[in-house]
């Protein structure tokens, strides 16, 4: 049988971990609060990120990354995007030799610009094919009480990303391999800007024609960088790109989102991050996803006002002045 230390017990990290037990792969949970370990363990439910959501008694959880990661033939990393290095820097010397390294994470490292995998390979040694990302319109929530969705598994060995396509299917989640990581990568996380400012419009009370310019010009921001870092363009009709961006966009359910709508109905930057509870991963990448565009010459114009608004202090007045008196172009440029 599989095993899988799922490394992370926020809400996508239990949720994943219980698709991989559904999926027949004895999977363990690391929390970094014992609180949370013991509410799952004991009480069968994560109280904190999924409350209300029973999970399965073959599901463990622990607080001790030794217990996790012994003898996992998968270790999936689900914790924040900007902790990861350091969070791998204590692992290292725990981690199997042989197993493959999954990135769940949806973000841009600051100050280095670089994608998860990336951070992964940098800090562990770990080679290309045995390095993967997991993307694709998942909301936690629905996934974990079993409706309907899909993901995609990337890796550039293929026989990786199928170990992993096997390891996570279920008769309620079809998971599709990808050999292309970059656009896997990319999609999944400046779709989390883009849904900051689509959040913001939905909450200045814009209707679905305003949203859908947002999402329409957000994918060519995407598939613009996607193209200069060599990504295959087609990996943003799929699941991680399109998908995902209109899962995290359109939904309720999304932590970007919502953010933004927090901020367009009114509330101040430190208001909005005093009531997000759990990581709003666009709000911290927006710069760094703006500085790996300066840094290849690629224009993003959403991205660009929403890392003003997040970082350096311009107001939703003046980035929706700026978004709508851009010079014209063609609608495919830049690629």
């Amino acid at each position: 049988m599989t095993r899988a230390a799922v490394m992370g017990a926020g809400s996508w990290g239990t949720t994943f971990a219980k698709v991989l037990h559904d999926a027949g792969t004895e999977v363990v949970v690391c929390a970094r609060r014992p609180e949370i370990a013991e509410a799952i363990n004991e009480r069968r439910e994560n109280t904190d990120y999924l409350p209300g959501v029973d999970l399965p008694e073959g599901l463990r959880a622990t607080v001790d990354p030794a217990e996790a990661l012994t003898g996992a033939d998968i270790v999936a990393l689900a914790v924040p995007s900007q902790t990861l290095r350091d969070n791998l820097a204590a692992w290292r010397p725990l981690l199997p030799p042989d197993a493959v390294l999954v990135s769940l994470m949806k973000g841009i490292e600051l100050g280095t610009g670089r994608r998860m995998s990336e951070v992964i390979a940098e800090t562990t040694g770990a080679s290309a094919d045995r390095i993967a990302v997991v993307g694709g319109p998942n909301l936690a929530r629905e996934i974990a009480t079993a409706q309907p969705g899909a993901a995609v598994a990337a890796c550039s060995d293929e026989d990786a990303a199928r170990r992993i396509q096997a390891a996570c299917m279920t008769p309620y989640f079809r998971v599709y391999t990808n050999t292309d990581v970059v656009g896997c990568e990319l999609g999944g996380a400046v779709k989390n800007v883009i849904a900051l400012c689509v959040g913001i419009a939905f909450g200045l009370g814009f209707g679905d024609s305003t949203r859908a310019l947002l999402m329409t010009r957000g994918l060519a921001e995407i598939a613009r960088l996607g193209a200069a870092l060599g990504a295959d363009e087609h990996t943003f009709a799929g699941l991680a790109g399109l998908g995902d961006l209109v899962g995290t966009c359109s939904s309720p359910l999304s932590r970007n989102r919502t953010f933004g709508e927090n901020l367009g109905r009114g509330m101040t930057l430190e208001q909005t991050i005093a009531v997000t509870r759990q990581t709003a991963e666009g709000v911290k990448s927006s710069e760094a996803v703006l500085e790996l565009a300066r840094k290849y010459g690629v224009e993003m114009p959403i991205t660009e006002v929403v890392a003003a608004v997040m970082h350096h202090g311009m107001s939703i007045s003046e980035a929706a002045s700026l978004l709508m008196s851009r010079s014209p172009k063609p609608e495919r440029y830049g690629v």
